[in-house]
């Protein structure tokens, strides 16, 4: 007995029915599952964020007395609004400012030439060194003044390079001249940088000597085999696998380019005086906390962190268009 047409047709579209696969759909409740299932990473999770929030987001509050003419007892919701009257000192160029402007500038120029650099020198280094043992006792050695406070590191100079100190001491006993190198003017901006190379240039080199242990082995196997010489390798092979770090680092270091340090200056502050060492953070403070004018320190660190957001957003760009991961993807 022949089908009908009719019959045909069903079983025809119970066949595809069958051949074909079902058609997915998203599982309903999928984040409750998921929540549950990662329950113990987001209750680990929970206490950073807090702070996170409590510490970095929530202070973000307080930039709104940079258009108050805040007064303490009145509070932020009682305070008059002055508008933009506190960012004069920026767009008017008080001599106060743009000194304390020029200082940082100088000091971040020097920071950015020669303690940037100086952690993927001092890797590239401890890498050569063959004796593994060698290699680890000297990394422990080079991360302990990382650990130190700027008052620790501020005394040690002193005691070393003060009218007072080591240095001058030894030259007093041999029938020569005394220099004081920590309260001279003129070498305060060289003193701040190579404190800060002497304190944090064994830590930093961490990230680098992690990248440098991801490099194939083969690359220099292979390069070896080519004749390359050791500098070639470096040049070639070393360097290159150390690019996305290197970039990445000097972005986030674009982030705080105005932040030049806080505790280090105004520790040393007093013998060398005010126009030799007021920058950018220090002047805040002076304003803020001593002379009491809340609302041009708060325009001032305003404009400085809208500052670095511009520079980490342009070199984070410019690194897409070289082909560079970056620290984010847009």
């Amino acid at each position: 007995m022949l089908a009908t047409n009719a019959e045909v047709d069903a079983r025809s579209d119970l066949a595809t029915s069958e051949l074909s696969p079902a058609p997915k759909h998203r599982p309903t409740g999928t984040w409750r599952r998921r929540l549950r299932r990662d329950r113990l990473l987001v209750l680990l999770g929970v206490p950073g964020i807090t702070l996170l929030l409590l510490f970095h987001y929530l202070p973000l509050l307080g930039n709104i007395i940079a258009f108050q003419d805040y007064q303490p007892y009145l509070g932020i919701m009682h305070s008059p609004w002055n508008g933009v009257t506190n960012f004069d000192v920026i767009f008017n160029g008080d001599p106060e400012f743009l000194n304390a402007l020029k200082n940082t500038l100088i000091v971040t120029v020097l920071q950015v030439v020669f303690v940037f650099p100086a952690p993927v020198v001092l890797a590239l280094m401890l890498n050569s060194l063959l004796s593994e043992r060698l290699k680890r006792v000297v990394q422990s050695i080079l991360y302990l003044p990382h650990f130190l406070s700027w008052v620790i590191v501020v005394a040690i100079f002193q005691q070393m390079l003060g009218g007072s100190g080591l240095l001058n001491d030894y030259l007093r006993s041999h029938g020569h001249g005394t220099f004081n190198f920590i309260g001279n003017a003129g070498l305060f901006k060289e003193l701040l940088t190579s404190q800060v190379i002497w304190k944090d240039t064994g830590w930093a080199t961490i990230l680098f000597l992690a990248a440098l242990s991801q490099i194939d082995a083969a690359l220099y196997e292979a390069s070896s085999v080519d004749g390359a010489s050791r500098w070639r390798q470096m040049w070639h092979v070393t360097l290159p696998g150390l690019r996305s770090i290197i970039i990445l680092l000097f972005i986030l270091r674009l982030g705080n380019i105005l932040t030049v340090g806080f505790e280090q200056i105004v520790l040393q502050q007093a013998p060398v005086g005010i126009p030799a060492s007021e920058v950018l953070d220090t002047y805040v403070y002076n304003n803020g906390i001593l002379h009491g004018d809340w609302g041009v320190a708060a325009a001032v660190g305003l404009v400085k962190g809208v500052v670095g957001v511009a520079l980490v957003v342009v070199a984070n760009k410019v690194a897409h268009l070289f082909g560079e991961q970056g620290i984010y993807q847009s």
